[in-house]
């Protein structure tokens, strides 16, 4: 085994540990929505996106379309092709075309992140060590997370999927605290989902549909609104606070 694989392997521990943790309440999801362990497992071993897995099975649930779960998927999951394109410059000038397709399928936003900190070239055996065991860990974790809820009581099935709104709360609340953008953002998507849960003309429109709008809006506005300040604008910034 070399020496770059199981400096992948190293590196991906927290990964996998994190997506197991989130996949098993994914697995929780998949019960309610009446998916098998079977079927959720390959699906989380052939999808290794987690905000498009869980808007997927929700889409499932409520008996979406094909085109709701298309277009849901490609608003949710477009940032992959951007992250895929930085990382393809990183990349060792021997790793082949498809090699490239393989580090493709697992390049997440966590593994995109510790990637793009790893200080030498990024070599294709370093990478398949790298995604191994979050690829395990977030499949494991599904398939757990289905029969663990299908061996425990109703009630307590039911109750664990507070498990979920846990996740999303421990996801959201400390980025929210730091930057008042993500809190306003988060703010405004928020009123936008009660606007589809509660109007009358509006709670009509389906699940997959009001994802779609109440994510893009909230996008738009926040690009609008809050746009990320380059870098010549960051050194400025600082520039000005040290006269």
């Amino acid at each position: 085994m070399s020496s770059e694989f199981k400096n992948g392997v190293k590196d991906g521990i927290p990964i996998a540990l994190g997506y197991f943790a989130v996949s098993f309440s994914l697995g929780i999801t998949m019960v309610s929505a009446e998916i098998t362990a079977a079927e959720g497992t390959v699906m989380s071993l052939t999808n290794l996106t987690s905000a498009g897995e869980f808007a997927g099975v929700r889409i499932i649930a409520v008996s979406g379309t094909i085109m709701e779960m298309i277009l849901t998927q490609l608003i949710i999951n477009l940032r992959y092709s951007l992250m895929s394109l930085s990382l393809s410059q990183k990349l060792d000038e021997n790793v082949k075309f498809w090699q490239k397709l393989i580090i493709a399928f697992g390049n997440t936003d966590e593994i995109f992140a510790v990637a793009m900190n790893h200080q030498k070239n990024l070599t294709f055996r370093y990478m398949i060590g790298l995604q191994s065991l979050p690829i395990v860990g977030w499949t494991g974790g599904t398939l757990l997370g289905i029969v663990a809820c299908n061996l425990l009581p109703g009630r307590v099935s039911v109750a664990m999927n507070v498990m979920l709104y846990g996740m999303f709360i421990a996801i959201v609340v400390p980025a929210a605290r730091k930057s008042r953008p993500v809190l306003l953002i988060s703010i405004l998507a928020i009123f936008l989902s009660c606007l589809f849960r509660y109007v009358p003309f509006l709670k009509n429109v389906s699940d997959g549909i009001s994802i779609i709008i109440c994510t893009v809006l909230a996008a738009v506005i926040g690009a609008v609104f809050f746009p990320v300040k380059t870098v010549e604008e960051i050194e400025e910034e600082e520039e000005g606070k040290i006269k």
